[in-house]
């Protein structure tokens, strides 16, 4: 099956939480959590080596390998190699992770190792999606130039090598901005850009329509950070609580959340709905990525995809300067 033929249904399972993103997942909790989201519908699984330092991925291959091999798309990423240490310490808000570090290696040799490493912990024979993970200036500053020189003359070969030969399904970036993207476009012949917190109710920094670039080009574009890291599922009502790009949220970004609140306050709906709703709603977007934590998350994300949504809840973030008067919504509601 190539990659023209890949489904990833209207939204799918992010890993970050089997990787004890923020707090602690128990095992149990993680098989209940992936079996809520296959009750549910959801066929796309998303982990990555980072996300607890191996944990997720560990787990995530644990939790499928019983499911029917070609019923579910798995992707998982490349650009960081697992390095042992001698005592496992909370970083990078994952919690009791396993006993490794990442080391960036975007080479040839690098992918390759990481694409044969993530095998061994998912212990699944085959990975659908491999997306080089965290490449570009939002991860890298200054050093992100050459690496990304790197990434595209080495990393990429290898990607477009076990594509070829059928190891994998497609290729493509995960990443924290569209800035990269658009620079890989013209250095290979990629199949899908997962884009985290860029396009979501509070930032539309969607570089004017660079999704529509990417569709131009035959790359499909998935959504994922909807919540940004969790202050659009949350609220912003305990400020000290509310993350933003994986860090306390700034006050500006506090009070710009509170405004928006406010609105769906006054139309009865949750904050959360709005958020999901509105990054779906993008024509451009082929699916939404969405962290799950628990099954009460799981079945929660699946009302609020449902939630009815008044339509004048969107005009009204549009009069107050909530979000560009251009921007995609879902389709109006009958009156």
């Amino acid at each position: 099956m190539s990659a023209a033929d890949l489904t990833l249904g209207d939204w799918g399972f992010g890993g970050a939480s089997l990787g004890n993103l923020y707090k602690p997942v128990s095992d149990e909790t993680a098989e209940a959590t992936v079996e809520a989201c296959w009750e549910m519908g959801v066929r796309w699984f998303d982990t990555a080596p980072h996300y607890g330092f191996g944990l997720s991925e560990r787990r995530l291959g644990d939790l499928l390998r019983g499911k029917p091999r070609e019923s579910f798309v798995l992707s998982t990423k490349v650009g960081r190699l697992m390095r042992p240490i001698a005592a496992a310490s909370d970083r990078f808000g994952f919690c009791s992770p396993m006993p490794f570090e990442g080391v960036f290696d975007y080479s040839y040799d690098g992918v390759m190792r990481s694409f044969e490493d993530s095998l061994q912990r998912l212990g699944l024979s085959r990975i659908d999606v491999l997306l080089m993970h965290d490449i570009g200036a939002t991860c890298h500053g200054a050093a992100a130039p050459g690496l990304f020189d790197i990434a595209m003359e080495g990393g990429y070969r290898a990607m477009e090598r076990l594509r070829r030969e059928g190891v994998v399904r497609a290729i493509g970036l995960g990443v924290n901005e569209t800035a990269v993207c658009r620079a890989a476009l013209g250095r290979g012949d990629w199949d899908l850009f997962l884009i985290a917190g860029r396009y979501t109710l509070l930032n539309q920094a969607d570089e004017a329509g660079f999704f529509e670039v990417a569709h131009a080009a035959g790359v499909k574009v998935a959504v994922a950070g909807i919540y940004n890291s969790g202050i659009l599922a949350t609220g912003a009502r305990d400020a000290a609580g509310a993350y933003y790009d994986y860090e306390q949220a700034p006050r500006p970004v506090v009070e710009r959340v509170r405004r928006i609140e406010a609105v769906c306050e006054r139309h009865a709906t949750p904050l959360p709905a709005a958020a999901l709703q509105f990054a779906r709603a993008h024509p451009a977007a082929d699916a939404v990525l969405i962290g799950i934590a628990s099954p009460q998350q799981a079945r929660h994300t699946a009302a609020l995809a449902a939630y009815p949504i008044p339509s004048d809840l969107w005009d009204d973030l549009r009069a107050e300067g909530l979000i560009p008067q251009h921007a995609p919504t879902p389709p109006r509601t009958p009156q």
